[in-house]
């Protein structure tokens, strides 16, 4: 109710305002402008309650916050299946893996993204492998999982690249860990990786029970375990080298890659 007669007393102090403008001259007009300002003052002061309350409507409070920000819309576990028009095909277009060479030219944080893109398409296809078996049908297009864990150990390879490249730059070690080649009791060469203890090696009880040497008695062994591989080795290259022969006198045009 306040508020309508607030609103009459403008509409009627407006037309009023009109009707000086028109008839008297500028100095009347001047004058009626003060009195407009002074009513003006009067009406704040007399302002009803329901009108001083609209200051904290929720309209104007919404107005005030910022827009709520959310994530953008996820899929559930749909996500582990491939796409709905891909069921059914035998045969599904797949890309070629990703080579070294185009990894190198990608950012820290693309091959980061990469790797998870990497890692949802491999978690979906081996859901899609072990749904096969449990169906007993073929897999469509099996040659997909080969091709995304392909590109993340190329991916990974580069970014150990990167890393070894920034350790040698900053502390002049290859290996993120120091070691050394050592020798075991059998004759193995390996990398032991340097640890860290509390007390010196020679008071280490437990270190000096290692033994980073061979005995004397263990080189004969060493010598039949190197001609065991060698033989293995020459082998294979023999019945390698016999396969193509034979399949070059039954089939004469073929082209035998160089070994």
């Amino acid at each position: 109710m306040a508020a309508s007669l607030t609103t009459g007393r403008v509409l009627t102090l407006c037309k009023q305002f009109q009707n000086v403008c028109r008839i008297s001259s500028t100095v009347n007009a001047q004058k009626c402008t003060s009195i407009l300002s002074k009513y003006q003052s009067t009406l704040n002061r007399e302002k009803s309650p329901f009108v001083a309350l609209s200051r904290f409507s929720p309209s104007s409070s919404v107005s005030q916050c910022r827009a709520l920000h959310t994530t953008i819309s996820r899929r559930g576990i749909e996500e582990f299946f491939d796409l709905p028009e891909n069921w059914g095909e035998a045969t599904v277009k797949s890309g070629a893996p990703w080579t070294a060479k185009q990894l190198r030219t990608k950012s820290n944080e693309d091959l980061h993204a990469l790797w998870y893109v990497l890692l949802k398409e491999k978690n979906m296809l081996l859901t899609i492998e072990q749904e096969a078996k449990r169906q007993r049908v073929a897999m469509p297009s099996p040659e997909r999982l080969k091709k995304v864990e392909r590109s993340m150990i190329r991916l990974e390879t580069v970014v150990k690249e990167r890393e070894t490249a920034l350790r040698l730059l900053q502390t002049g070690q290859e290996k993120g860990r120091p070691g050394a080649w050592r020798r075991n009791v059998f004759g193995y060469v390996y990398w032991y990786r340097f640890k860290e203890y509390a007390i010196p090696w020679y008071m280490n009880k437990r270190y000096k029970r290692k033994k980073f040497y061979t005995p004397k008695f263990v080189d004969p062994y060493i010598r039949l375990r190197i001609e065991k591989h060698l033989r293995d080795k020459a082998r294979k290259a023999n019945m390698k080298r016999d396969t193509e022969t034979k399949l070059k006198e039954k089939f004469p045009h073929m082209k035998i890659t160089a070994s």
